[in-house]
């Protein structure tokens, strides 16, 4: 472990090239541009537009267009197909990285290279060096993070295919960096059976759980999911410490083996110290009882992640939330500055030399609700954003990418330095549509956050959420699925329905004008509430990470497309009530 000194030194030599990169943001972008275009410009793509192989900067921007996945998904194909010849980028591709967003029902396949691996790695250092200067001791503990993978898949070309973070933990990047902090060994971490790697890496965790500062993962979601293990499965947890024999469940060799050399003997009075914090009737603040010495949850909690923060703030009984790093399979985009920023402030500074961005200029309502289409305004570049403006992000890589659209609403908040700090708004794609009317993430995200409201005095909370457009029936109607809890167990609370009827209300009077006027009118039936007991949305995981989702990177549905999810939580269904049929 390096020595206070070194870290001292690596964090001001990071924080030194921090300073020029945002005080020189115009400059580098048009560096990062003339590389991409210098490297790639003979590429079967680009030589389209440039037939003598060469570009500059600004005909690159004039001439090539804006682009979509499903433009540049048959080049991809024919890579992914084996054609060796320099279709999109004419260095090596080493790996395709699974989007979590799909095309056509399959995975988008995005290339990486060396080069743009070791860019984001040097985003994440950097994102770490800051986060770990603002918690004092944060460097002399471990992490409890719990991380998984899913297999690979392979193309006919013989490049691998996964999620990054499935690349990532099998590193030696990862090996010989954050590894030596973790709790949990890396056998536990590459074992393609989620449950067992849960139990073992919870099971190590609790079993040096003197030891854990840090406790995260990638996404808020899956440690929603985590405590919802440990609620099913701590009597086991402590039986395993107590006896210092492992379930006899965990088949996995590498579980096995790893456990083998933490689980060596018994210890009853650890076992007895977690049986008395998990039998409190009361679970909340269960994450800082368990590990007292824990300076921050570390985990993405904007975006569809916010819907998280409520719940993770019941249980982590104050500690602060660090959401650290924007990033996508595309690109690694910008990291958080300021990690003490509570999670509805968080802002992310972009970082000059990691792709080339530009940026749409997105059109807002009087109500501030994302337009669905662009303004007439020309894209512009990452020194010209304007503060309190909105854009949608398009981005060029040294990876074959250009002119993307990544699909993602941002804000500008703020500038450090010269460089833009952006908010993440929404994903730019419709969640609930019924022909006359078409509502948004964002939009169904603030309506039921106020709707909530209503419920947390009486002791209730919102876990999660998900919804559809409901056309079998004329006209349509928006249906909202919640499983709901008691604060401090798992019992489900006695539904009023007088009650579940104000939180309808709540959600349909925070809706846009155009969805009030068509309700009033008659185009829209009154929203339905369906209330599902709790596990639901365990299942509904578990149907995701079945059709190939990778746990680590799951992202609960806002919006539901697939009609067996739906039977999944309406199967765990136990109420369902609706707005007034008039209103407005």
């Amino acid at each position: 472990m390096a020595s206070e000194k070194e870290i001292k030194e690596i964090y001001e030599n990071r924080m030194n090239i921090l300073e020029d990169l945002t005080n020189n943001v115009q400059e580098i972008q048009e560096q990062v541009l003339e590389e991409i275009l210098k490297r790639n410009a003979g590429t079967e793509y680009l030589s389209r537009f440039f037939p003598s192989g060469e570009a500059d900067n600004q005909s690159f921007k004039t001439i090539v267009p804006i682009i979509t996945y499903e433009d540049i998904k048959p080049y991809i194909d024919r890579i992914a197909n084996g054609e060796t010849s320099p279709i999109l980028l004419a260095y090596r591709i080493i790996q395709f990285l699974l989007s979590t967003g799909t095309s056509g029902g399959q995975p988008k396949l995005i290339p990486m290279t060396a080069e743009s691996f070791e860019k984001r790695m040097s985003d994440l250092l950097l994102s770490d060096l800051v986060t770990r200067k603002c918690f004092s001791g944060s460097d002399e503990g471990k992490s409890l993070y719990l991380y998984f993978i899913k297999p690979e898949m392979e193309t006919p070309s013989g490049l691998k295919a996964s999620f990054f973070t499935t690349f990532y933990f099998k590193t030696e990047s990862f090996k010989n960096g954050l590894a030596k902090f973790l709790t949990s060994p890396i056998d536990t971490i590459l074992c393609l059976d989620n449950k067992q790697s849960m139990f073992c890496q919870l099971l190590t965790g609790l079993l040096q759980r003197d030891e854990v500062v840090r406790f995260g993962s990638t996404f808020a979601s899956v440690l929603a999911r985590t405590i919802k293990f440990l609620e099913d499965y701590w009597r086991e947890l402590c039986s395993n410490i107590r006896t210092g024999y492992l379930s006899d469940w965990i088949i996995d060799p590498g579980c096995k083996n790893a456990m083998s050399l933490i689980l060596t003997r018994p210890n009853r009075e650890l076992a007895d110290s977690i049986q008395q914090i998990c039998e409190d009737k009361s679970w909340e603040g269960i994450i800082v009882k368990l590990w007292p010495k824990i300076k921050y949850i570390h985990c993405i909690i904007t975006g569809s992640m916010s819907q998280y923060v409520s719940l993770l703030e019941f249980y982590g009984g104050g500690i602060p939330f660090v959401s650290p790093i924007y990033n996508s399979s595309e690109s690694s985009f910008g990291i958080n500055l300021k990690p003490v920023s509570k999670p509805f402030d968080v802002s992310y500074t972009f970082l000059p030399n990691t792709a080339y961005f530009e940026f749409l200029p997105v059109g807002k309502d009087g109500e501030g609700k994302a337009q669905e289409t662009w303004t007439d305004d020309e894209p512009v570049g990452l020194a010209n954003v304007k503060l309190g403006r909105y854009y949608e992000v398009v981005v060029t890589t040294l990876a074959g990418l250009y002119r993307y659209t990544v699909g993602d609403v941002l804000k500008v908040t703020g500038f450090y330095n010269k460089s833009p700090q952006f908010q993440f708004v929404e994903r730019r794609n419709v969640v609930l549509s019924i022909d006359v009317d078409k509502t948004t993430e964002e939009d169904l995200s603030k309506a039921i956050m106020k709707a909530k409201l209503i419920l947390e005095p009486l002791g209730i909370m919102l876990t999660t959420y998900s919804s559809y457009a409901d056309t079998s029936l004329t006209p349509g109607r928006y249906v909202l699925f919640w499983e709901l809890k008691m604060k401090g167990s798992n019992d489900l609370p006695k539904l009023d329905a007088k009650i579940m009827e104000q939180c309808c209300c709540m959600v349909e009077e925070s809706f846009d004008f155009t969805y009030k006027s068509h309700r009033k009118g008659g185009a829209i039936s009154a929203l339905e509430l369906r209330v599902v007991k709790h596990g639901t949305f365990d299942e509904l995981m578990d149907f995701y990470v079945s059709k190939g989702v990778s746990v680590a990177q799951y992202k609960p549905p806002s919006c539901l497309k697939s009609e067996e999810a739906v039977k999944i939580l309406n199967s765990g269904m136990v109420g369902k009530f609706f707005s007034p049929k008039t209103m407005f």
